[in-house]
C-alpha cells in the first residue's frame, strides 16, 4: 500500500467519523428539542416518548430546521400553548448547542 493509499483511507475514515458525529448531534438535537416541546405541551409517559421518537426519526429522514420549528409551532397552536416564534427558535438553538456538547463529550470519552 502506498502513502497515497494510506492517506486516502485516512481521509475516508475521517469523513465517515465526522458524518457519524454529525448524525448523532442532529438526532440528539431533535430529541432535546422534542423533549422541551413535549414538556410545554404537558405530554407524559408513552405519549411523551412517542412524540420524542417522531422527532428523532426526523434525523433519519432529514427535515429542515424550519420544518421542525414549524411542526412545534403548529403543535402548540393546536393545543393552545402560548409561545412566541422567538422562544421556539431559542429552544431549538439551545437544543443544538447542548446536543453538540453532549456528543463531543461522548466522542472524547469513546476515544480514550
Amino acid at each position: 500500500m502506498t502513502i497515497f493509499d494510506e492517506r486516502e483511507r485516512a481521509f475516508e475514515n475521517l469523513f465517515a467519523h465526522e458524518e457519524e458525529v454529525r448524525f448523532r448531534a442532529l438526532a440528539r438535537r431533535n430529541q432535546l428539542f422534542a423533549r422541551w416541546a413535549a414538556e410545554q405541551l404537558g405530554l407524559r409517559g408513552s405519549e411523551c416518548q412517542a412524540y420524542i421518537r417522531s422527532f428523532v426519526e426526523g434525523a433519519i429522514r432529514p427535515q429542515s430546521e424550519a420544518a421542525l420549528i414549524d411542526r412545534v409551532r403548529a403543535d402548540f397552536l393546536a393545543e393552545g400553548v402560548e409561545s412566541t416564534d422567538e422562544r421556539i427558535s431559542a429552544a431549538f438553538v439551545t437544543a443544538m448547542a447542548e446536543a453538540v456538547r453532549q456528543v463531543r463529550t461522548e466522542t472524547r470519552a469513546d476515544a480514550r
